[in-house]
């Protein structure tokens, strides 16, 4: 990790002196024990930018897949694979101290994760474990010291510098490509740390939701509803719409807020952070926790009846019309020729 320097002294000896240390990043792997999140991929990408060499932790019960599966990204020196009945669930309390060991055991000089449920939780706690501050959802990388991220709900833009000996960073997704995958496999290797189980916490289970439909974060067309469709038995429409293009559902807070579907479903500033090929705002206003969720989208298409709306300041196109007669004819026409 440190670049050697040989000197001779007044006495014509040999001194060595530590002149320089190399860049290296771990990136924190996210799965779920079985399938690679792609989240993973775009955070290999933005340490890529980091400069120096790019390590991966796998930590899990049993991750053998993962590592299968991560070991064909481009870019990557080597995977660390921590495999631990403690680490059932991926509680973030036995995740960190092990993120923290490994920072130590080989000298990272950067710690980095996707900036999801998973990366928010573990990666605070390692930054607090370190003692240095967290960089969280950076949308670009100047170089090894110097982050650009969005403020006052994506309204402005902060460059920062950090001069913390570790950078413990999470990336917005949508602002890194993933990292292509290749034929060569890098090499893993077993993680020697101890992990240990958490005295405060237990992983008892979980209950997800199950869905055909593509899951939002990844999704190529988000087809999102707002407070205008005026009830959870009204979003049939968007899910009959969504069905037809192959599309991800998604929500507006005011929507989620007032119950008609899951917070799950929930894109802006404290939901979802998207990018979609195409999305489709149905009813929703365009307040501005919510376009700093969806705003990086490619295309836009906004369907309200009030022309003053603020999501038709964004929308690439724009429909003024009643949403409970635009949306069942454009799901009737969608294939037709």
């Amino acid at each position: 990790m440190f670049s050697i320097s040989q000197l001779r002294n007044f006495q014509g000896r040999n001194v060595f002196i530590l002149s320089h240390r190399f860049q290296s990043t771990l990136v924190l792997a996210e799965h779920n024990n079985g399938k690679l999140n792609p989240v993973t991929l775009s955070a290999i990408t933005a340490a890529q930018k980091v400069g120096g060499t790019v390590s991966c932790l796998v930590a899990g019960a049993k991750c053998g897949s993962v590592v299968e599966q991560l070991s064909k990204a481009t870019g990557i020196s080597k995977i660390l694979v921590a495999e631990n009945a403690n680490l059932h669930g991926l509680m973030p309390e036995p995740l960190a101290p092990l993120v923290v060991a490994t920072q130590k055991q080989f000298g990272f000089t950067h710690i980095l994760a996707g900036a999801s449920a998973f990366g928010k939780t573990v990666l605070p706690r390692v930054a607090a474990l370190l003692d240095v501050s967290p960089i969280s959802d950076v949308t670009a990388i100047t170089n090894a010291d110097t982050f650009v991220r969005t403020i006052y709900a994506g309204n402005a833009v902060l460059t920062l510098k950090s001069n913390d000996g570790v950078k413990v960073v999470t990336i917005r997704p949508t602002s890194f490509p993933a990292a292509l995958m290749g034929d060569a496999v890098a090499p893993s290797e077993a993680s020697t740390q101890t992990v240990n189980s958490s005295p405060n916490s237990e992983f008892i289970g979980q209950e997800l939701t199950k869905s055909d439909r593509p899951e939002l974060s990844g999704a190529k067309i988000v087809v999102s509803g707002g407070r205008g469709l005026k009830s959870g038995e009204n979003f049939e429409l968007l899910y009959k719409l969504a069905d037809k293009m192959g599309a991800a559902v998604g929500a507006s807070r005011a929507a989620v807020d007032a119950g008609f579907v899951s917070n799950d479903l929930q894109v802006g500033q404290t939901g979802k952070i998207l990018a979609p090929e195409l999305y489709i705002a149905v009813g929703i206003s365009g307040a501005i926790q919510h376009l700093a969720g969806m705003k990086d989208s490619k295309t836009i298409v906004a369907i309200n009846k009030d022309p003053e709306a603020p999501i038709f300041q964004v929308a690439d196109i724009g429909l003024v019309a009643d949403l409970f007669a635009a949306v069942p004819e454009l799901t009737e026409k969608i294939g037709k020729k």
